[in-house]
């Protein structure tokens, strides 16, 4: 029976971890470090007290516990090379290498490959200096976004209306440095319009598989007002990704592995494609290395194939000979955020009345970020939180083939 190694505390890696237990193969599911929701989810789920930064220390206990299936959550690990020290360890990890994590560490990185292998994407400048980006916006006559190009927990991208607000942005970005050294460099991109959906694909560095389309809502506040977060909830399948749009875009991730195959870093793992549906096709906005928050929340309550035997599958340079089926269901997140998020906000408040809110299981289940307390049995008193935010997950019992 097999061992697996889910690394993150967050809604997007307990939904993983669950979908794991689930499978028949699969005896335990460690946490490093879970959340106060994970080890309630399923009696194969326990939480290992190991930050998900400390990869000496994850490399050793999946070592030593005989951990068959490492599956990373968030992008630092992978970008900081989880990955490869697993791969030292003879570990088997689903989740990409650092070489071919820089399509998320680095947007300037990520644009110039778009470019190179002729990929849709926006027109874009990058800058180190915010005098010449001020000059460049000044110049153009089209809208643009403004974009942090390291990593900033999906946070990093700001959408002004006007040149005055380009120009904050720019000096929020890069003199402000709000986003840290991910604002060191910067990318003034075009502003694409259209709907936006999220395409997850399972990648063996060879193929990929594509999942059904999400949208997440990425503003604050109601009627998409606000600035743009981690993401305030998401559902899926999403019907503006027609079967039509959706055969071009898996053509666009197909063609993304294949490139990066070529240029000598073979993508292995969840390879996230955001997209903009044009007038002109869909264009990729980014990409990013690892399964979308709060995307995965969405998306996995309809897989009706192993999770496990997929991961391995991708590990083991095998996912064509995989079944990767899913139901005809939808399903749906909302997310709870403290007043102040994404910016300061208060730690430590109490959640209640989720019991009045969400009709109890089975119909409904809790999912938390990493500081989340378990919320009780039937909802039945507060439970305090130190978290930003935290996630309520539903869905549809029926589960259909499609």
């Amino acid at each position: 029976m097999a061992k697996v190694l889910v690394v993150g505390g967050g809604g997007r890696e307990m939904a993983q971890a669950v979908t794991l237990a689930a499978s028949p193969q699969v005896a335990q599911v460690f946490c490093a470090p879970g959340n106060g929701g994970t080890e309630q989810a399923s009696a194969k789920i326990s939480n290992v007290a190991i930050k998900d930064s400390a990869i000496d220390e994850l490399v050793a206990f999946a070592a030593e516990n005989g951990v068959t299936l490492v599956a990373v959550g968030p992008e630092a690990p992978l970008v900081a090379g989880i990955a490869d020290a697993m791969a030292e360890k003879g570990i088997p990890c689903f989740g990409p290498t650092k070489l071919a994590s820089r399509l998320e560490a680095s947007k300037a990185y990520s644009k110039e490959f778009f470019m190179r292998n002729s990929l849709p994407t926006a027109r874009y400048k990058t800058f180190t200096d915010f005098a010449e980006a001020k000059a460049h916006v000044e110049a153009i006559d089209y809208p643009v976004v403004v974009k942090a190009s390291g990593l900033a927990a999906g946070k990093g991208v700001l959408i002004p209306t006007t040149k005055e607000e380009t120009i904050a942005a720019l000096n929020t970005v890069m003199v402000e440095k709000a986003f840290g050294d991910a604002g060191d460099e910067c990318v003034v991109e075009e502003c694409l319009v259209g709907p936006e959906c999220s395409v997850l694909a399972f990648c063996d560095g060879k193929t990929a598989v594509c999942m059904p389309g999400a949208q997440d809502h990425k503003r604050a506040f109601d009627g998409d007002q606000g600035p743009n977060t981690g993401g305030m909830g998401a559902y899926a399948p999403c019907p503006c990704l027609t079967p039509e749009l959706a055969a071009q875009v898996d053509d666009i991730v197909k063609r993304t592995v294949a490139a990066l195959a070529a240029e000598g870093s073979p993508y292995v793992g969840v390879l996230f494609a955001g997209i903009m549906l044009t007038k002109d096709g869909p264009q990729l906005l980014e990409y990013n290395c690892r399964m979308g928050d709060p995307e995965t929340q969405v998306v996995m309550p309809l897989l009706r194939s192993d999770l496990y035997e997929i991961m391995l599958a991708c590990t083991q340079g095998r996912l064509a000979e995989q079944k990767v089926e899913w139901a005809t269901d939808s399903a749906a997140t909302v997310v709870i955020a403290a007043k102040g998020y994404p910016e300061s906000y208060p730690k430590g408040l109490a959640i209640s009345g989720a019991h009045e809110a969400i009709p109890p299981p089975p119909t409904a289940t809790v999912r938390q970020t990493p500081e989340c307390a378990p919320v009780p049995q039937g909802w039945t008193r507060p439970a305090a939180s130190t978290a930003s935010r935290c996630t309520t997950r539903a869905r549809r019992p029926e589960r259909k083939a499609r």
